[in-house]
């Protein structure tokens, strides 16, 4: 199942500076694992010490907010997109 994730520019650095990578997985949680095997230090930038996604980072399948569907445990479909955004914040 490839699936095409979006990463943002502070993380480009651990792809070799490429914009758009591919992973696989059946759902979000091992993606970011596939993620992390071709990208090593990639998933300790996305998750926590606990291993949920990082408060500041959000991640859209299909551009819906994971949080808001299943989580690590939301499927991603062979041929999908996901992205990976930082939270931006200010005032």
């Amino acid at each position: 199942m490839a699936i095409t994730v979006k990463i943002p520019t502070p993380l480009r650095n651990l792809t070799g500076g490429a914009k758009d990578v591919t992973a696989e997985g059946t759902n979000i949680g091992d993606l970011i694992d596939d993620l992390e095997k071709r990208h090593p230090g990639i998933k300790d930038r996305i998750c926590d010490e606990t291993g949920e996604v990082r408060r500041f980072v959000n991640i859209y399948v299909g551009g819906e907010d994971i949080r808001f569907l299943d989580g690590l445990t939301t499927a991603v479909s062979d041929g999908g997109d996901v992205s990976i955004v930082p939270a931006v914040a200010g005032g």
